[in-house]
């Protein structure tokens, strides 16, 4: 099956960039304010005036567009952008050849089929029953068909697709978060094609140019530092040497926990990174073995 960049056959359109100057894109809509917070965070501002999709980058060498994730995926197919954030069910489906740089784990979804309960049979879909699917999804829907789970034909949507059961669809593939959008549709998920998430993803001729990999790769770098961070927290404590092994033993930190003697070598000061979901069961066993003064902070960045 033809793909619709594979048609369009667009790589190699558009202006070459300047030496070392890489070009993001950045997606509008709903990923825009997890992107543009996750990129603050990292100490990269970013200057979005009103009707202004050429934003200013605090950090040199990046000259930013802001396109909408489907033609963020697009360009980067194209080479008329080097590096973008888009969400992996688009890139699928576009079956773009780009090398994905990151996960940043925001906006998690997924790609799923779902029927009115109606329509269902002890939970599944109906054997031997022609059906009619509905979706944005062209392509990951006709190959979920063609792997044999159902016999179906396709109906193209341009969104609010989970309207189109019962009267102009059996069944839909679109995604989700909650679920609760289908459920409030009367929709129950009958299967999964995949999982997406918001990720940073790079052209193939711009990891090739020397000149434009080293800032991608410092990119990459400063925003796995920020993820990292929030995973963790700062944890210091202080302990009685007595009970030092006790402690130190049940830290999960990154490598070792940082020790210091406490003044008049009376104990140890203990500073550790450990994460975010072990904390609380950790502070009450901390106490337990005889940890004392216990403080947690963010960290802004952890840079391994």
């Amino acid at each position: 099956m033809r793909t619709q960049l594979e048609t369009k056959n667009i790589r190699g359109v558009g202006a070459a960039p300047r030496a070392g100057q890489v070009r993001i894109g950045l997606p509008k809509g709903s990923m825009q304010s997890g992107v543009l917070s996750l990129l603050a965070d990292a100490g990269i501002e970013i200057r979005v005036g009103e009707r202004n999709y050429r934003p200013r980058l605090s950090w040199p060498g990046f000259a930013a567009k802001l396109l909408k994730p489907q033609n963020v995926v697009e360009m980067l197919h194209a080479g008329s952008r080097d590096v973008g954030f888009a969400g992996a069910d688009w890139v699928a489906e576009l079956d773009a050849d780009l090398v994905e740089l990151l996960d940043t784990e925001l906006d998690p979804v997924q790609v799923v089929a779902a029927a009115p309960a109606g329509l269902l049979v002890d939970g599944a879909l109906p054997p031997r029953r022609p059906l009619v699917v509905a979706s944005e999804y062209a392509r990951l829907t006709q190959r979920w068909i063609a792997s044999g789970s159902i016999d179906a034909v396709f109906v193209r949507s341009y969104g609010t697709t989970e309207v189109f059961p019962p009267e102009d669809a059996d069944l839909i593939v679109d995604n989700t978060a909650t679920g609760s959008t289908l459920r409030a549709n009367g929709l129950a998920i009958v299967d999964t094609l995949m999982r997406s998430s918001t990720r940073l993803y790079a052209a193939r001729p711009a990891l090739d140019d020397p000149t434009r990999r080293g800032p991608i790769e410092d990119l990459v770098l400063l925003l796995k530092s920020v993820l990292e961070a929030r995973r963790r927290v700062m944890l210091e404590l202080n302990v009685a040497e007595e009970d030092f092994e006790r402690v130190v033993s049940i830290l999960p930190c990154m490598r070792e926990p940082t020790v210091s003697r406490l003044h008049g070598e009376s104990g140890y000061a203990v500073r550790a990174a450990v994460p975010r979901t072990a904390l609380p069961a950790l502070l009450l066993d901390i106490k337990a073995r005889g940890g004392t003064d216990l403080v947690v902070s963010e960290p802004q960045q952890i840079v391994p």
